[in-house]
């Protein structure tokens, strides 16, 4: 298969990142200007790229200033003028917060979607900074916020790293507008009625939008199609109120249909959250990726090293949306939870075009998705779905109505492994053993799920399989909405059968969390004491991080369960975190006699004996 020679590349394969680039297009000007905190890299794995490629596939003229320096005389700014349409504001493909900080609220000294990883590139909460400076220069050209950190934002929010309650972001940054969600849709639909001459103010029905309104035109109750949450005022005084307002938020981001319109009054002023579209058609989702997408970032950085760039550069992206419903989780608040999924056609298509990448060496590192073992699932009777609420089709049981069948994957993997080129596949994404170990009833499905297990850990692991049963103990995995850790040694059991059968020596490795809401110090020594029994030194361990949209969030900051009303105990202090989080390390010499001092004051003397016996 020819190899494809990128050395024939010209600039303008690229969006335009400055006004020479624009020239060599042939234009004079934009229609659309898009503001980006990450490096541009046209990849369907980031965000800026496909919204510029989707708004270029549907006839306008896209810009992207990726980085812009907001420090200087902002001619980054300036140099496109006044697009025809709007400027677009992102933050980039992760929140700017979790970007730039760890869970200790300490800077971090690097930043993967920058070139060689250097720190500085954008400001904290770019979203807001970057659209000031915009209604500065261009008071009267209209701005739209989208991405991540807009989207989680998008009504009243727990900030961890001010440790404060805030607004939408809508009224923090002075946008027009902000698009949630995955953006194609509604982006080109804005523009379509932009440049039909419509002004933006005028906008307020276009699905999964925010926007401001006059408090008058709020209903004055919930109804069949609007719900009226706690306003931003009673929610500054009273935690309850802004937990009570999450559970309608997260239920109506998993509607099928959409949902109903959220509202929100902050003073004389309301938030109106238009219902989110429907999971794109594989058709839709097939066009998205199908768009001529170098796969490379721009000639600017001159070969410069882009981390996340590395990570996903021979990856394949398989589907959209996750119905797991992990309470510390954000993709659901993000892309809904029902799968939109690629066609075999069109995941074939971009395998190629990986293999034909000159320095492709025969190994594709992901065949993934937001979980890797979720493609072409849903419900069986569609009917029921609609009627549905419930934030997890996999917690507490798994849904009697969900397809679990893995054979279409498998297919994938198949078809994928026998392209000229390709020596193996890998599966970096995460994968839920509690959905392919799952027993359904259905004989063929079943068997499929058995198969998949047996092929991922044969033919799909690179020597390390990482997965994320995140606790040991009932308690804090019924809050995190994740299964037993028995069925995480039941996986184990089959990935050491597996193992030994085809004589392979691979590595399982786990994920956990500590400080979660619900996990107590006792909790964490037991996870120590249930991870030595299995043999594991862990590797993958993290304190628990609050991020906006989560329910785990809204529990650390309230105190208390959004679905319940109950209390729910969280660490939250420095030194309870800390105390928790030295359990992950109890082999190291370093934390044995703080911790048999800490166990003494449990009176826990017996898992003193079952962690340092002899």
């Amino acid at each position: 298969m020819k190899k494809i020679d990128y050395t024939s590349l010209r600039p303008t394969d690229w969006l335009p990142t400055s006004v020479k680039e624009m020239r060599a297009c042939g234009w004079e000007s934009v229609d659309v200007v898009l503001f980006s905190g990450d490096a541009y890299v046209d990849h369907p794995s980031f965000g800026a790229a496909v919204i510029g490629r989707v708004l270029e596939a549907a006839g306008y003229k896209v810009a992207i200033v990726p980085q812009p320096n907001w420090q200087d005389d902002l001619r980054d700014f300036r140099k496109f003028g006044v697009p025809r349409l709007f400027f677009g504001v992102s933050a980039g493909a992760m929140d700017s917060m979790v970007n730039h900080y760890t869970a200790n609220r300490r800077r971090r000294s690097d930043d993967a979607y920058t070139p060689d990883g250097r720190h500085g590139a954008r400001p904290d909460y770019p979203t807001i900074v970057y659209t000031k400076i915009l209604r500065e220069l261009f008071p009267d050209t209209p701005i739209v916020a989208g991405g991540i950190e807009a989207s989680l934002r998008r009504l009243s929010h727990y900030d961890y790293w001010q440790d404060a309650l805030r607004p939408s972001i809508l009224l923090d940054s002075g946008a027009d507008m902000l698009l949630y969600g995955m953006g194609e849709h509604n982006t080109v639909e804005l523009a379509r009625r932009l440049d039909a001459g419509e002004r933006i103010a005028d906008i307020t029905d276009l699905p999964q939008s925010v926007v401001l309104r006059p408090a008058a035109e709020m209903p004055a109750e919930s109804g069949e199609h609007d719900i009226v949450l706690n306003s931003w005022e009673v929610c500054q005084r009273d935690r309850r109120a802004q937990s009570a307002n999450f559970k309608h938020i997260e239920q109506q981001s998993n509607s099928m249909d959409g949902g109903a319109t959220l509202w929100q009054a902050y003073g004389d002023r309301s938030v109106k959250v238009l219902p989110m579209l429907p999971a794109m058609t594989r058709g839709e989702i097939d066009a998205a990726f199908d768009l001529p997408f170098t796969r490379l970032p721009h000639p600017r950085y001159k070969g410069k090293r882009i981390p996340a760039y590395e990570m996903i550069r021979h990856s394949v992206n398989l589907h959209r949306g996750c119905f797991g419903g992990c309470a510390f989780c954000t993709i659901s608040a993000h892309q809904g939870k029902f799968i939109a999924s690629r066609s075999p056609e069109s995941i074939l298509r971009e395998a190629e075009q990986v293999t034909r990448m000159p320095d492709f060496k025969g190994y594709i590192s992901d065949l993934g998705g937001p979980s890797a073992n979720m493609y072409a699932m849903g419900g069986r009777d569609r009917e029921i779905c609609r009627r549905c609420r419930k934030p997890s089709c996999l917690h507490p049981v798994v849904c009697p109505n969900l397809n679990t069948d893995h054979s279409p994957l498998l297919d994938i993997y198949h078809r994928v492994d026998a392209l000229p080129g390709v020596k193996k596949s890998f599966i970096g994404s995460g994968v839920r053993y509690d959905l392919s170990m799952h027993q359904s009833g259905d004989r063929r499905a079943d068997e499929a799920s058995r198969r998949y297990n047996e092929e991922l850990i044969t033919s799909h692991v690179s020597g390390r399989l990482k997965v994320a049963p995140e606790h040991t103990e009932d308690c804090v995995l019924e809050v995190m909405r994740k299964p037993s850790f028995e069925l995480f040694g039941q996986f184990k059991d089959i990935f050491d059968r597996v193992n030994h059968k085809h004589g392979l020596r691979q590595q399982l490795i786990p994920y956990f969390i500590s400080s979660h809401p619900g996990c107590h110090e006792i909790d964490m020594a037991e996870l120590a004491v249930k991870t030595k029994a299995l043999d594991f030194r862990l590797e993958q361990v993290q304190d628990f991080t609050p991020t906006p949209m989560t329910v785990a969030s809204e529990i650390y900051y309230s105190g208390v369960h959004p679905y319940t009303g109950k209390p729910v105990y969280t660490a939250t202090r420095p030194a309870e975190k800390l105390a928790q989080r030295k359990y992950f390390f109890w082999y190291d010499r370093t934390y044995k006699v703080d911790i048999e001092r800490s166990l003494h004051r449990l009176h826990r003397p017996d898992l003193i004996r079952k962690l340092f016996a002899r």
